[in-house]
């Protein structure tokens, strides 16, 4: 077993080698997906409408389809009459044109017959049985939504690298189509280490915890946009996280992150495992999280995060989940600056991510730097981050956040 580690880096430089091993995920694939399947994935290229919007001239009120000739002197005072000789639902067909000298009701989205040119607001007129009496003068073209008005055929829809929302589906899917044309998501397995884990759910006997970091670390791949293709768990026996990791090839993984199995003891199967192939296992200068490491099996890359939960997210968060993002079109994390709400105190040479909560004076710590206080975790809604340099900071102090 290694007794060193193969690096020392700060938080910066570990981004950065992080950010380098992962650069090949940027070239993506495409797939054509249906469109109830494609929220939140990428466009792979600008999607065009194969048809104009609206299809059809349409009415944008419930009204009377009119010529506006024909009621151009209409005034509530001089009302101009004209026949009611029908109705224009929305629905499948063309309505016969419109004859001279009549009117016909009209519904909103209803298709506007051929002579008509103008819609009278159902407010703007009154009914008198067999006739209509149009109240304002409408002006040619007054509520009635042109054929193609919205978007010509062949045009822009959405953009390509356009991360899809509701809107994006709507738009789709009212020019006709069913599918659409996205980049495949990076597909990631997550593997939990050690001997003393057992699944959630199960019974835990003396010395055995249940596992939080398969589910919180898929979570937060899912999250930012990635695919899960597998989520396993090991003893911390070499031959058996060998075989997981084949099992994630050939799961079709492009990224591996694993927990435990990182720190200088012993019975720490990963770096037993991926040192002899090449693997740098280390120290960067931060707390929690200090332990990290880099490797590759058959060629895909593999991050190795520390077991403890707290270490295990926050080390997503800061190396994986920005690389995701970006590729998943999803916004950066929020930063801001906040002041302090209480004194504290940090060790100087670590970059502290303390859990945090607004409350009355600014924002304050939830618990303590240990890597083992999950439920603080959970309790957090930001991080305080607390510079190498700084060892103690005074209520008032302006701190560094990042929204969780």
């Amino acid at each position: 077993m290694p007794g060193s580690a193969s690096f020392r880096r700060t938080v910066e430089a570990h981004r950065d080698a992080v950010r380098a091993l992962l650069a090949p995920l940027h070239e993506r694939t495409h797939e054509s997906v249906p469109l109830e399947d494609a929220l939140n994935r990428v466009t792979s290229h600008a999607v065009t409408s194969p048809v104009a919007l609206p299809l059809f001239r349409n009415s944008q009120m419930d009204g009377i389809a009119v010529r506006a000739a024909e009621a151009a002197a209409a005034t509530a005072e001089a009302p101009v009459l004209l026949p009611l000789v029908g109705e224009v639902a929305a629905a499948p067909g063309e309505p016969a044109p419109l004859v001279p000298g009549t009117a016909v009701r009209i519904m909103t989205g209803a298709p506007v017959p051929a002579g008509a040119d103008a819609v009278a607001r159902v407010e703007d007129t009154e009914d008198r049985g067999t006739e209509v009496a149009i109240l304002v003068a409408p002006t040619p073209g007054l509520y009635v939504r042109q054929a193609g008005s919205d978007l010509a055929a062949g045009a822009e829809l959405v953009p390509a690298g356009c991360r899809l929302r509701s809107r994006h589906l709507a738009a789709l899917a009212a020019a006709g189509l069913t599918h659409v044309d996205v980049q495949t998501s990076v597909r990631v397995a997550i593997i939990s280490t050690g001997s003393e884990l057992v699944a959630p759910g199960a019974e835990a006997g003396p010395g055995e915890l249940f596992d939080a970091n398969g589910p919180a670390l898929a979570s937060a791949a899912r999250s930012v946009g990635a695919e899960v293709v597998l989520s396993g768990r090991v003893r911390d026996e070499a031959e058996e996280f060998a075989a997981l990791l084949d099992v994630a090839r050939e799961a079709g993984a492009e990224l591996i992150v694993t927990s435990g199995g990182v720190s200088m003891g012993e019975h720490e199967v990963v770096r037993e495992v991926l040192e002899p192939r090449g693997a740098l296992v280390g120290s960067v200068a931060m707390q929690p999280g200090g332990p990290q490491g880099t490797a590759e099996w058959e060629g895909i890359p593999v991050l190795c995060f520390p077991g403890n939960p707290v270490s295990s997210q926050l080390s997503f968060e800061l190396f994986v989940a920005p690389v995701l993002r970006e590729i998943a079109a999803l916004p950066e994390a929020v930063h801001g600056r906040e002041p302090l709400a209480h004194a504290l105190d940090s060790i100087a040479g670590k970059r502290q991510y303390l859990r945090g909560a607004r409350g009355d004076g600014g924002v304050a710590t939830v618990s303590g730097p240990g890597s083992h206080l999950v439920a603080a975790l959970a309790a957090a809604e930001l991080l305080i981050v607390v510079p190498e340099h700084v060892t103690h900071l005074e209520p008032g102090d302006i701190v560094e956040t990042v929204e969780l």
